[in-house]
């Protein structure tokens, strides 16, 4: 029974450092490929933005065209696509900060494992 808790013990220790060797070897993100990716959240966001007006639009004057009563649906609902828009935007942000945390969270578990693993004299 103690032999094999301690090869459970010697498992656990060598799937930690394991572990730690990968995020080791994984390749650091270049500040140009942070860049990029920094540009590419934007681009989303800019593109969520213009599409719920140009939706907003297209409803609101699709209904003044068919009810008559221009220009005030196509107002009413471009300001109701630019709400949309800023919601979406808000959403994607948040889903984006939620995915840093988790990383960053990941990031530390692995310090900490790393440290705890070589502190027992292996």
């Amino acid at each position: 029974m103690a032999m094999a808790q301690s090869d459970e013990d010697r498992m656990a220790a060598l799937e930690a450092r394991i572990a730690a060797a990968k995020s080791r070897a994984a390749p650091e993100r270049s500040e140009v490929e942070e860049h990029h990716s920094q540009a590419q959240l934007a681009w989303r966001m800019v593109i969520e933005l213009v599409a719920g007006l140009g939706i907003g639009f297209g409803i609101g004057y699709g209904l003044d065209w068919v009810l008559g009563t221009t220009p005030w649906l196509m107002v009413v609902f471009v300001i109701l696509g630019f709400i949309a828009g800023i919601k979406t935007m808000i959403r994607s942000a948040n889903e984006l900060q939620r995915t840093a945390l988790e990383r960053e969270e990941k990031m530390t578990r692995g310090n900490a494992q790393e440290r705890s693993g070589t502190q027992d004299g292996d």
